[in-house]
């Protein structure tokens, strides 16, 4: 795709469906579009990849291994880390999709960027102690705007459907609250993560999380850029819908213009 602005897109490290997402990148006018995937991702970008991009899109869960029932994890490179600061030091701006708000445990600095963290383990979020964060596939809720005269809302219904996967997890610092999801974030409509990659989908039981935030969209400025972090996007049916789209369109180039 060609296009006045430069675009990289991090994928991997979470299973998702190629195509429709490629779909997805192919909707996004006036971007020239690189798209980088784990874990030859990482070498890439602290390689430069990303010097002179106008805009990333992180739809990447980087830094975790999954086997014998445990999420075993490291952190990105040092030479990673200071290429993504860097992005950001010189106003470049981030689009955060769905579970890249779970990519890597043990890079603190990333959930301070994002404002939120899911963890597959019991461990640290902005200075507490969190349980596992809770999943739940396929939820029908109704996205409502928050803010109407935002950039990255304008052209959305006051409110519409979705239906796709939600996340009981710690937010925080959301300077620009953006959409709320019209449903209960509480323990009992969730499942617990942990528990799913011990290999026990679908459950919750003695899983005791507290209640959470009902915010999936919201903008933080970082460095002398800023990143707008948006929780719907699991697979195609939200790749394909039209306001998500919108969003997605309005949200880069905001991010970009900083």
């Amino acid at each position: 795709m060609t296009g006045s602005r430069r675009l990289l897109v991090l994928s991997g490290g979470h299973p998702y469906d190629a195509e429709p997402f490629a779909d997805l990148l192919a909707s996004f006018t006036g971007w020239a579009v690189t798209h980088l995937i784990h874990p030859e991702a990482e070498t890439a970008v602290a390689a430069g990849a990303a010097n002179g991009v106008d805009a990333i899109l992180f739809y990447d869960m980087p830094g975790y291994r999954f086997e014998g029932g445990k999420a075993a994890t490291r952190p990105p490179s040092f030479t990673y880390r200071r290429a993504i600061a860097d992005h950001f030091a010189r106003g470049g701006g981030a689009v955060a999709m769905h579970h890249a708000i779970a990519g890597w445990a043990e890079w603190p600095e990333w959930s301070d960027m994002l404002g939120g963290r899911f963890l597959y383990d019991r461990g640290e979020a902005n200075g507490e102690t969190h349980l596992d964060s809770g999943y739940r596939h396929e939820v029908r809720y109704d996205a409502v705007v928050l803010d109407p005269d935002h950039p990255v809302t304008a052209g959305l219904p006051p409110r519409f459907p979705l239906c796709d996967e939600l996340y009981l997890a710690p937010v925080w610092g959301a300077a620009k609250p953006l959409l709320r999801a019209d449903h209960a974030f509480v323990r009992d409509n969730f499942y617990s993560a942990a528990q799913a990659v011990a290999g026990r989908m679908f459950s919750n039981d003695g899983w005791d999380h507290r209640s959470e935030n009902d915010l999936i969209a919201w903008e933080k400025p970082v460095g002398a850029g800023r990143l707008i972090y948006l929780q719907p996007g699991d697979g195609p049916t939200a790749y394909a819908d039209p306001n998500l789209r919108i969003f997605l369109a309005n949200a880069l180039s905001h991010v970009a213009a900083a």
